[in-house]
């Protein structure tokens, strides 16, 4: 009998996790990881006497997540637990005006008939019916696809499926269609922003994300890095071994395959599969070894997604009720856009995401907020009188809609571009991979295969793409590429797990 390969990944960031508590059921499995800790930008930061979550911090389509512990031999519900939310998002506009979403879409549509008009919420109704058939339409052949082609996009939709996608229109232009009122395109114009992408420019396709939200937004107890730490241990008891603090040098190539790696210290790790979850930009610039990069690869020389500017802190609250997950918009939607992609600045009038996970209304709450930046990050720009700046523009926001801040000083964090880009080496702060701008981009994100063997691709910066639960679908499909691959089906090594057989 032949022995188990030997599977390195390289980062612990969700793409990687999952990856590795598939895997770990099949072969021996190291994760090799340059931070102190399992979540990659799934982190949590101090924010006074508590920490909260300062990366992602929307949890939808826990089903991936289902199905991936499933597949790890585990339970999710023994690992993570999870409350539905009723509101999925409070937002804001300047002098107060106030827009509430919620699951159930008949209330999102009362609502909005309130705050716009009957017509306006009739248009909502019809919006959530395309975009779930946009939804249905792509979930098979591009969200669980380990590598979608146009052909087979095409092969598996009827032409008028994908005509009401509108695949060759802008977001933006495909929501001024269907909405009048310029605050409803706002707000489903955000959703671009989850791909790192500006409205402007992303395809309509993304509408689906609101469709997205609409069938669940979580909240999980411990924060979002609480599912990053289960999946360690759904690893770690399929008998996976993290080692952290581990910078990896290069990936070795040799004989026409993949043989491990050599972490910073000349220390060579032996592997047969690797897959790596850093961001493709990292290894098509060569800082994984240039023996290994694919020369005909472009990802990581074109543009760059958004990056932001982000504060933790803890601070006394005054004006309109918060839920978790609030927006403030900018006056100038298109303007805060042509900042951040255009000239590579950050915007004067920036949008403001604030997350406020605390349930009750105590006097002081720790909470953080989100403006978009340029991926400018390394340049040297960010110094103190760039972050006031950033800080007081985004406080302005907040103040023009009705809300102020009261945060104690010492216990504002602030992360920005430049702390991205050395965190995240090659992507000069982008925190999606490459932006989602035309049609084509679709098709443009590498699969998780790549033309050297043994070598696989995780993370945000492969398809499906960015996001939590996309970057957890690219290891799972990874993994299964490897099993596949390696004929692994059936060789389960005798470990203990938790489930499963």
């Amino acid at each position: 009998m032949n022995p188990l390969p030997r599977i390195v990944v390289i980062g612990a960031g969700m793409g990687g996790l999952s990856a590795a508590a598939i895997m770990s059921r099949y072969a021996e499995v190291t994760v090799l990881e340059r931070a102190s800790d399992a979540g990659g930008k799934v982190r949590r930061q101090r924010a006074g006497a508590e920490s909260i979550d300062a990366g992602p911090t929307v949890f939808t389509m826990k089903w991936v997540f289902e199905k991936i512990f499933a597949e790890a031999g585990a339970a999710f519900d023994d690992h993570v637990s999870v409350t539905q939310a009723e509101v999925l998002a409070r937002h804001f506009w300047t002098g107060g005006a106030t827009l509430d979403l919620f699951a159930d879409k008949e209330r999102s549509a009362a609502a909005i008939a309130s705050f716009s008009s009957p017509r306006e919420a009739r248009n909502y109704l019809d919006f959530c019916r395309q975009t779930e058939r946009v939804f249905m339409a792509l979930e098979e052949p591009f969200l669980k696809a380990s590598k979608p082609g146009l052909f087979s996009l095409v092969s598996s939709s009827s032409p008028r499926a994908l005509w009401r996608m509108k695949p060759f229109s802008t977001l933006w232009v495909a929501l001024s269609a269907q909405f009048d009122d310029p605050r409803l395109r706002q707000l489903f114009g955000r959703y671009a922003t989850y791909c790192g992408a500006s409205p402007f420019l992303a395809p309509a396709t993304l509408s689906l994300i609101a469709h997205v939200e609409r069938s669940g937004v979580w909240s999980i107890e411990g924060g979002m890095k609480q599912l990053a730490l289960a999946l360690e241990v759904c690893a770690k008891q399929n008998g996976a071994e993290f080692v952290y603090g581990a910078d990896v040098e290069r990936i070795v190539w040799k004989d026409a395959k993949v043989s491990g790696v050599v972490l910073r210290g000349a220390k060579k790790v032996p592997a047969d599969i690797v897959v790596c979850n850093a961001d493709v930009a990292a290894l098509n610039s060569g800082l994984l070894g240039l023996d290994i990069v694919d020369g005909d690869r472009t990802v990581g020389v074109g543009p760059q997604s958004q990056s932001a500017m982000t504060w933790t802190m803890q601070t006394r609250v005054n004006g309109p009720a918060l839920s978790e997950h609030n927006v403030f918009f900018s006056d100038d939607y298109r303007a805060e856009f042509e900042a951040v992609f255009e000239r590579a600045e950050t915007p004067v009038s920036p949008t403001v995401y604030l997350h406020a996970p605390a349930k009750s209304d105590a006097d002081q709450r720790p909470v953080f907020c989100l403006t978009n930046a340029p991926p400018n990050g390394g340049s040297g720009r960010y110094d103190l009188e760039e972050m006031e700046r950033c800080w007081m523009r985004m406080i302005t926001r907040l103040e023009q809609c009705g809300l102020s801040l009261e945060p104690t000083p010492s216990t504002i964090t602030a992360t920005t571009p430049d702390d991205y880009a050395t965190r995240f080496p090659a992507t000069n702060g982008a925190l999606y991979g490459a932006p989602s701008h035309g049609w084509q981009a679709t098709f443009q994100r590498p699969g998780v295969r790549t033309r050297k063997r043994g070598l696989y691709l995780a993370g945000g910066s492969v398809h499906p793409g960015p996001g939590v639960p996309m970057a957890a679908l690219s290891g799972q499909a990874a993994a299964r590429a490897a099993i596949s691959d390696f004929n692994l089906i059936g060789t389960f090594p005798q470990v203990a797990m938790h489930g499963g057989t």
